[in-house]
């Protein structure tokens, strides 16, 4: 079984930790460079990627009836839009507001 580098460096980081109880903040700065930082780029990376990879128009209208349901008007606007509505990604009831974008 192999271990990543970041791994083994924990591994001795969290070993040396148990021996020493002085030294907290210094474990604790070092797992932060080592283990957190870089997870934290590697998920960032992930999540651009992924948003470069998506396809960004408005799918086919399906007007299902348990869904955008209208009992009475919101207290803001004409009483149509949700509170953060986008008209790009958001339907009203009866569908889009306009297919060009």
């Amino acid at each position: 079984m192999s271990l990543s580098p970041a791994t083994v460096v924990a591994r001795r980081v969290l070993s040396a930790a148990s021996q020493s109880s002085h030294d907290g903040a210094r474990t604790w700065k070092i797992l932060s460079f080592v283990v957190a930082l870089p997870g934290v780029a590697i998920c960032m990376a992930n999540a651009h990627l992924k948003g470069q990879q998506r396809d960004h128009g408005q799918g086919e209208f399906i007007p299902y009836q348990h869904l955008r349901i209208r009992t009475k008007k919101f207290p803001w606007g004409d009483g149509n839009h949700t509170m953060f509505h986008n008209p790009h990604t958001n339907p009203l009831p009866d569908g889009y507001e306009s297919s060009h974008h």
